[in-house]
């Protein structure tokens, strides 16, 4: 994966690592079709502006609506709100350990669809080493939780695995902005009924507030234009993979921030997910100039070949 590539995927590890908490404290305060609808909302107003000035939005959404409604479906309408009412009985932790599970549906997902993604036995050993450290990382965690809300987290990790799958396909050359902002902008419509049934009676603490302005403005403005673009940097099955990430960010934030003991069980599950989660994004070895022949350790072309060399 390129410098730009790595980037991304770190900056996703730690966007996405902390909307769980936010989640949690809104939602008990909040009904979760307010949540989402909030999210979305400030998510759009965001956007539109720039997505309007980049010229063509009109045209994008006449001539691609069938793939951006589905995106927005897949993505965006159903898993936010299955996993938002899924975290009024699960912890944060068990959410976590459950959406981490999104690269290797999307694994499954992918090769059933025809993907022509190569994946070698180096990244299917890190995809499995990667999920052996959430595991490691959150299981002293775990608090139990109704069948109704795994069941709905469920559904969140097959939403969040298909999407990148249809960006891929139908919407790759779609910008970034020109995507996201209506997506956003038709989930807050979809959610805008039921949010006000259920708005709240008297106005929300400082800390609720706080976290529905984060869960808009950083998990989602800041998250899809940066998710978005990790796809078509590094392609939708090492794109999701950074969901390794995400519980670990949240341990760290606690050791940080709240003094919670990094215990040695901390510590391996570090280690399982930084190298899964470089085993599961790497490319394949470069090839021979002329040849599908891999080139030696090293990536050296021999002085003999270098004459044979093609014109970029």
């Amino acid at each position: 994966m390129t410098a730009r590539g790595w980037f991304l995927f770190s900056l996703m590890g730690v966007i996405w690592g902390i909307p769980y908490l936010m989640i949690k404290v809104a939602v008990d305060a909040l009904s979760p079709s307010f949540v989402v609808c909030a999210r979305c909302a400030l998510g759009a107003l965001l956007l539109l502006p720039f997505a309007i000035r980049q010229g063509g939005l009109p045209r994008v959404v006449r001539t691609r609506w069938r793939p951006m409604l589905a995106f927005a479906c897949i993505e965006i309408i159903g898993p936010w709100w299955t996993l938002t009412d899924a975290e009024r009985h699960l912890s944060s932790s068990t959410a976590g350990l459950l959406i981490a599970g999104v690269p290797i549906v999307g694994l499954v997902l992918a090769r059933f669809f025809g993907s022509a993604e190569h994946l070698g036995p180096r990244r299917l050993a890190g995809l499995l080493l990667g999920l052996a450290g959430v595991t490691v990382l959150t299981l002293p965690h775990l608090t139990g939780g109704d069948t109704r809300s795994l069941a709905e987290v469920a559904v969140t990790v097959l939403g969040y695995a298909t999407a990148p799958l249809i960006v891929t396909r139908h919407l790759k050359d779609v910008p970034t902005l020109q995507l996201t902002a209506p997506c956003l902008a038709l989930a807050a419509v979809v959610y805008a009924p039921a949010a006000v049934a259920g708005r709240p009676d008297a106005m929300p603490s400082a800390q609720v507030l706080t976290a529905l302005a984060g869960l808009g403005a950083i998990c989602t403005a800041l998250a899809f234009v940066v998710f978005l673009e990790l796809i078509k940097e590094a392609g939708p099955t090492r794109a999701t993979v950074f969901t390794y990430v995400n519980p670990a960010v949240a341990v760290a934030a606690g050791a940080l921030f709240l003094d919670e003991r990094l215990t040695a069980g901390v510590l391996a599950a570090f280690a399982l997910i930084l190298t899964g989660s470089v085993l599961a994004t790497a490319g394949p070895r470069a090839a021979r100039p002329g040849t599908s022949e891999p080139l030696p350790a090293g990536g050296l072309v021999p002085e003999e070949e270098r004459g044979r060399r093609p014109v970029s």
